[in-house]
């Protein structure tokens, strides 16, 4: 890889040289031609001494250097092309690269976990909550904001045992704290799932199957429950604050809050980042739960 890089950096460099530069032009052009004319004085010297063997094995030397020189001059055009295409696929693989931003996708370091919350994690055992009645996720307005929720999996046993526990503390510090009460709306998805979600196109979301860590019980999208009823719509001032409220408190728990996404952001999205894990895939087992 590192050898591939430094060749790139080289023969670009030779080439913006020899396009921008004329002294560097020039000089090269002047080698070439002293070559040239080098080849053609030791054949003229070797047919003369009537070495036979010499003159049959540089005919072919003095062809493809004259050829070669020719196919220079004639080909500015390609080279200046070729130079563009060197330089333009980096640049746009570059500017590129922080462009989309999948979800669980590793692009951060790990946060540091505060110490106060540190103590509760290895304190207090949660338990997941009841799980709540399945209308509640099949209205009009959630399912305008949450395509295909009513299907998703709220099931805590399929979450991560680490990531399960922060996720439960990061409930209870939003309630007692903040009087926020946090629902879980999609915890562990399965690659089909994930896929299927991918079809409705980049607004939903940007990830394909393994390419999430909902797919290892990792990640998590939540609402609040007010009044008995979900809400999710960022245009509600009270819910847009208790997403800042909660991605607060998700980071000081070690978790990775999607509201902090560059692209397309997801504020009820928390995932517990593991290095690794995107690419184990299960071993491509589509019918693999996740790993605990």
């Amino acid at each position: 890889m590192v050898i591939g890089v430094i060749l790139y950096f080289l023969c670009v460099t030779a080439l913006l040289a020899w396009l921008l530069l004329p002294p560097v032009r020039s000089l090269a052009s002047t080698r070439v031609l002293q070559a040239l004319a080098w080849s053609r004085s030791a054949s003229q010297r070797w047919a003369r001494a009537g070495t036979r063997g010499a003159l049959q094995a540089q005919a072919p030397l003095r062809s493809a250097g004259s050829d070669a020189w020719a196919w220079l001059r004639a080909s500015r055009g390609s080279l200046v092309l070729a130079l563009a295409v060197l330089l333009l696929l980096p640049a746009l693989a570059l500017s590129l690269r922080a462009w989309w931003r999948l979800d669980g996708f590793d692009h951060t370091a790990s946060r540091a976990v505060d110490e106060r919350v540190a103590a509760l994690l290895q304190g207090e055992q949660l338990v997941p909550p009841p799980p709540l009645p399945p209308e509640l996720f099949s209205t009009r307005e959630v399912e305008t904001v949450r395509p295909l929720l009513r299907t998703a999996s709220r099931q805590w046993e399929l979450l991560d045992a680490d990531f399960q526990r922060r996720l439960l503390l990061l409930f209870k510090l939003l309630k007692d704290k903040q009087g926020y009460d946090a629902v879980l709306l999609e915890g562990y998805r399965s690659p089909q799932r994930q896929e299927a979600l991918a079809r409705l196109g980049p607004a939903v979301t940007q990830a394909g199957a393994y390419e999430s860590y909902h797919q290892f019980g990792l990640a998590a999208d939540v609402a609040f429950l007010r009044d008995g009823r979900l809400v999710i719509s960022e245009r509600d001032p009270w819910a847009m604050r208790g997403y800042e409220l909660y991605g607060e408190l998700a980071a000081s728990l070690g978790l990775s809050w999607g509201g902090n996404w560059r692209g397309l952001a997801d504020l009820g999205h928390v995932e517990l980042r593991r290095p690794g894990a995107l690419q184990a895939r299960n071993g491509n087992d589509a019918s693999a739960a996740p790993q605990r």
